[in-house]
């Protein structure tokens, strides 16, 4: 499977490598193809500069040891082709999501929950985590 992870599940992976996302995204590592987005990454750079500075090297170390498949984010997007979605800054991330013929998209972002769409399907890290433990 195809699964794309928004810019909140990298963070929380590099940050907490003992914790749930983390676990998710080993999972999805070993199990599915991971497709993150020119949008996800600039934006994880952004956030590292703002509010991690002195650990942005993780970054780098972080996207250097995995394996995944980089989307290229369009660079306008018409909003009227896509779902309805509560924060319009969060357009980039479904829309690469849809484009990069995603099966799954896993977020921690609420302003997700009330999209209705059937591919991909959106999970947040503890819903995808729930479902694997059932399956294992």
């Amino acid at each position: 499977m195809r699964v794309f992870v928004d810019t909140n599940i990298v963070i929380s992976a590099i940050l907490f490598p003992n914790g749930k996302t983390a676990k998710v995204f080993s999972y999805l590592l070993e199990k599915h193809t991971i497709i993150i987005s020119s949008y996800t990454k600039k934006e994880c750079e952004e956030v590292f500069e703002k509010k991690f500075p002195l650990k942005k090297e993780l970054l780098d170390i972080f996207f250097d040891g995995i394996s995944f498949e980089e989307f290229k984010s369009p660079e306008e997007i018409d909003e009227q082709q896509y779902p309805k979605i509560r924060d319009i800054k969060d357009l980039p991330v479904l829309a690469s999501a849809i484009l990069s013929d995603s099966d799954i998209l896993i977020t921690g972002d609420k302003d997700f929950e009330d999209v209705t769409i059937d591919k991909p399907l959106i999970f947040t890290p503890t819903k995808y985590f729930d479902m694997i433990e059932e399956i294992t």
